[in-house]
């Protein structure tokens, strides 16, 4: 399918160059709304889509040993102020195989748009998976983000996913994302979200341990200033041997912000070991005053440490 100006236009809002849909050895997909508006495949990737009333079913497919070189690009957004986009994904990277995708979600101009993803991955034997997830909002705060992943690696598997949220408000995300891990498989999950305003933060991540020798880390980073609240709750199961967790949660409050950190980790097998920390504070005073030592304003301080964290 030729990338149409509608679908460039979608792409150009992330900040990415809309020459990544006409580059041949670059897979791509843009969903505008229900529509996909720009398409293009490389061999080994299979995608299906199937339009729904609010969104679209898709099924992404990656043959047995297949590895893509450069990353498979999706874009999902909407231009309206208002509206519901839903996703439906499934995934299947086959035994040994190896892609890594780079997902935008842009919502520029949302007043009342609401974006649900709902999505079951399968890796197989020795296959990886890298799935990193940005998202671009408007400055309203009017976005409301549900996505939903059920996630199973087999052995020797490797999933790694990735989101960021940092350009624009938040309004309410809630993330809910839970991975079965056999033996040997490794898990690596990343959220980042900076929170302003009103916005609502809720982070639910699970990964369970079931297979001897698997690992998982779970790392959020969150920042809320202003009236906005976080809620991160991460958890960790070990129920097999020489199992490995670790979890890791950091949150900056400022303003009249709230947040909340439950890290959980639970062993079922004495060989099993599992970790975590939670911190949670506000900007620290010495770095806030060597940094305004330097020139810059509270304000600019405060900022900048803020991206350091979530960078």
């Amino acid at each position: 399918m030729t990338p149409s100006n509608e679908a460039a236009k979608l792409v150009g809002t992330t900040g990415t160059s809309a020459e990544v849909l006409s580059d041949p050895d670059v897979a791509h997909l843009v969903i505008h709304h229900n529509k996909v508006i720009g398409a293009h495949l490389v061999p080994g990737l299979h995608v299906d889509t199937e339009e729904i009333e609010d969104g679209i079913d898709c099924k992404i497919v990656l043959d047995e040993k297949t590895k893509i070189a450069k990353p498979v690009h999706l874009c999902f957004g909407m231009l309206p102020k208002t509206g519901v986009q839903r996703i439906i994904m499934n995934v299947e990277i086959k035994e040994a195989a190896e892609v890594a995708i780079k997902a935008d979600c842009t919502f520029p101009n949302a007043v009342d748009v609401k974006h649900i993803m709902e999505a079951k991955i399968h890796v197989g034997k020795g296959a990886q998976y890298s799935y990193f997830e940005r998202h671009v909002h408007s400055d309203s705060g009017g976005v409301t983000v549900l996505p939903k992943a059920v996630v199973e690696l087999d052995e020797d598997a490797r999933f790694k996913a990735d989101f960021e949220l940092v350009k624009g408000r938040v309004g309410t995300i809630r993330i809910d994302y839970e991975t079965t891990c056999k033996a040997r498989s490794v898990l690596e999950m990343t959220a980042k979200v900076n929170g302003k305003g009103d916005d609502l933060i809720e982070l639910n991540e699970t990964g369970h341990l079931v297979g001897e020798g698997a690992r998982g880390v779970l790392t959020s980073r969150i920042a809320v200033r202003g009236n906005a609240r976080a809620e991160v709750n991460n958890k960790i199961t070990a129920t097999a041997p020489f199992a490995r967790g670790h979890v890791d949660c950091k949150e900056i409050i400022q303003d009249h912000g709230v947040a909340k950190a439950i890290p959980i980790v639970e062993v079922h097998d004495p060989r099993a070991h599992v970790t975590h920390e939670a911190a949670i504070g506000s900007v620290g005073s010495k770095e806030l005053e060597t940094l305004m030592a330097h020139g810059l304003t509270e304000d600019e301080a405060v900022e900048l440490i803020i991206q350091g964290l979530l960078s």
